[in-house]
């Protein structure tokens, strides 16, 4: 079975940083590009951050340019997003997902990701 496993969320001040994680398992991350994406209460899913399956390839959505890193760990099947200088309005449960259509680029819409989504992680900017 193709699952993702997102983690790091929790509760930070504004102005803090996360570190979220997105594990694979039944499948190796290889041959994936991965894509973050957040939903916040009310809204509508909305794409943050994407990676191609090399690394080579990465976009950031405008609203979080500046203060979110993605990265890769093939090996450990991991994709990492780092996320600093965080905003209240940053607050929603994040996801990742992954398809392995046109994997050397990545997308920010959540329609080009079709294959396998994470559960999500809550992240709760307040103070």
């Amino acid at each position: 079975q193709l699952q993702l496993v997102e983690s790091g969320g929790g509760l930070v001040q504004p102005g803090g940083s996360l570190r979220l994680s997105c594990t694979a398992s039944g499948f190796t991350l290889d041959y994936y590009r991965i894509g973050w994406f957040r939903q916040a209460p009310g809204k509508e899913r909305e794409g943050v951050s994407c990676i191609s399956n090399n690394g080579g390839s990465k976009k950031f959505a405008d609203y979080v340019k500046g203060r979110v890193t993605i990265s890769r760990d093939n090996a450990k099947s991991t994709v990492y997003l780092q996320m600093n200088s965080l905003k209240t309005e940053d607050t929603a449960i994040y996801y990742c997902a992954a398809d392995s259509r046109f994997s050397r680029l990545c997308f920010l819409s959540s329609d080009r990701y079709l294959e396998v989504w994470g559960q999500g992680t809550l992240v709760t900017v307040s103070s």
